[in-house]
């Protein structure tokens, strides 16, 4: 009985130890199909040791949709590591997370099992409306999305135009009420428009007419107070003659006759489709504008104004009419500036402002970041990896000393840009004549000593151990430079990665560089790591 207890307490203890190394937790145990739980692991370590949690794309049957970073916590002289793992599963059932190996000092330790529920999702097709399933979706990419651009110009090019159009309807009005003080300044003045849109002359002789004739009836209808608009020719006719009458003017009969044959010109023009010759159309113009006149000056109450006056009064409308077509112009451009300066303001407040300026007027790792990205596989032993451009072979000579050279089957160099540039990637693939367990350090150092070399100094050096998707353990080699442009006679700082493997008894090495506060060349480092895979050595 005492032995039992023994061990029962000796389990115990070894469970609480385990627990206190490796604490693992989920905030859900009942699912539904498709829905993401978070898993938890947490170890509290000395400031000296070294964790290496578990880098995969499934927990037994789970699936892994997210990866976190791992969140330090401080404690006086521990730290708290916390892993954090998205996991879902599309199938309903029962499943177990299994214990997964957490190596802490190279020594492993297993976290606990969890059992986690995943529910059908129930649809009562009765209450609930049932839809068609939804066409697939494009995955846009974002070279590609120029038509945006235009579209967004086009859409601002519209917007001042209609502003421009909305503020010539208002000026127009307006100039009418101040220029035209009288009837036959307004209807000169009109017919002085209609001359320069040159609309017969363009084919539209229909409006032409059209224009020609509602000129003379808006003047007969203000001046002699008939409903010249709505009647018909001949009504027009008889009614100017009955008010000729009336009211005593002196309008003679050859400007009545000449009236009438202009309007019944317009109306074979507008319902029989004639189409008179340019001859009949100026003489047509020159009737309606001798008509008008010799009407106003038929008309006794008012003082009739001379040709000199009708002339000064049109050289006015004129230049109010340039006066407002200026205005309108420097209306319409500030709105536009306006509607610019809000809608950049609201992209720097939700964006930022490098990502404002860095759209409009570019930026060299942002359009690498955003290019078609090339996946493919470089070297011997190969390694396949994913870059937005297309990495060039390189001459191994310049740059690996011929001792170093002897000791090798084969070397291959393959790379895009310079140290120099905003963005440099580097991939190295080495085989040597025999198979030997590559010193990581050794390479590390032997990059670092070459850097020097060409003039490069305050090189920083951090090194840990490296893990593949796929479970291949590497080094990753992580710091920052200082390098000197002669050309521009500035210092830039750089931050740079080496991720270096020993697989199949060979040395593959990739090397990532990029200014320091380039925050798009982070995001191409980040894809590019996510996308290395390493395969098998030719024989």
């Amino acid at each position: 009985m005492k032995i039992n207890l023994y061990i029962f307490l000796i389990l115990f203890s070894t469970s609480i130890f385990s627990q206190n190394l490796v604490e693992t937790k989920i905030d859900k145990k009942i699912i539904k199909i498709g829905a993401q739980f978070n898993l938890t692991l947490k170890t509290t370590v000395d400031t000296l040791s070294t964790v290496v949690f578990p880098n995969t794309k499934s927990f037994g049957k789970l699936e892994v949709i997210r990866n976190y970073v791992i969140d330090t916590v401080r404690k006086d002289d521990k730290y708290d590591l916390i892993k954090r793992y998205g996991l879902t599963q599309f199938d309903s059932g029962r499943y177990v997370i299994p214990k997964m190996t957490v190596l802490i000092n190279k020594k492993p330790f297993l976290s606990d099992s969890i059992l986690v529920d995943v529910k059908d999702v129930l649809v009562d097709t009765l209450k609930q409306k049932m839809y068609d399933i939804k066409p697939i979706s494009q995955v846009e990419n974002p070279s590609n999305n120029w038509w945006k651009y235009v579209l967004g110009l086009i859409f601002f090019i519209g917007i001042g135009f209609l502003i421009y159009y909305l503020l010539k309807k208002y000026q127009k009005k307006k100039i009418e009420q101040i220029v035209y003080k009288t009837p036959i300044e307004k209807a000169i003045g009109m017919l002085k428009i209609l001359e320069t849109k040159q609309l017969w002359q363009k084919g539209e002789i229909k409006n032409y007419y059209s224009e020609l004739t509602d000129i003379a009836r808006d003047y007969i209808e203000e001046v002699i107070e008939i409903p010249a608009k709505e009647s018909t020719t001949s009504e027009l006719i008889a009614g100017l003659r009955k008010a000729a009458n009336v009211k005593k003017l002196n309008f003679t009969k050859q400007s009545l006759s000449n009236l009438e044959n202009v309007l019944k010109q317009a109306d074979l023009v507008k319902f029989a489709k004639v189409e008179p010759n340019q001859t009949v159309i100026e003489e047509d113009y020159k009737r309606i504008e001798k008509s008008i006149i010799s009407l106003h000056q038929s008309i006794p109450t008012e003082e009739i104004e001379d040709e000199n006056e009708l002339i000064d009064s049109e050289l006015q409308r004129q230049k109010m009419l340039k006066k407002q077509k200026r205005k309108r112009i420097v209306t319409s451009v500030a709105v536009l500036v306006g509607v610019l300066i809000v809608f950049t303001t609201y992209k720097i407040i939700t964006k930022g402002f490098d990502f404002v300026k860095d759209s409009v007027i570019g930026h060299p790792t942002k359009e690498l970041l955003e290019s078609k990205w090339i996946n493919s596989y470089y070297g011997n032993p190969s390694v396949t990896i994913s870059t937005p451009k297309v990495l060039k072979r390189m001459d191994v000579t310049k740059t690996i000393p011929k001792e170093a050279l002897a000791t090798l089957k084969e070397m291959q160099m393959f790379g895009y840009g310079s140290l120099l540039d905003n963005f440099y990637v580097a991939l190295v693939t080495a085989k040597p004549k025999q198979e030997i367990k590559m010193d990581y350090a050794i390479a590390i150092e032997g990059n670092i000593n070459f850097w020097k070399s060409t003039g490069i100094q305050n090189i920083i050096v951090k090194q840990e151990e490296y893990l593949l998707g796929d479970g291949i353990k590497g080094c990753r080699a992580t710091g920052t430079m200082t390098i000197t442009d002669k050309i521009q006679n500035k210092n830039f700082q750089l931050t740079y990665e080496m991720l270096l493997f020993n697989e199949d008894g060979g040395l593959q090495q990739i090397i990532l560089v990029r200014r320091l506060d380039d925050q798009y060349g982070l995001q191409i480092i980040d894809r590019i790591k996510n996308s290395v895979e390493l395969k098998s050595a030719t024989k």
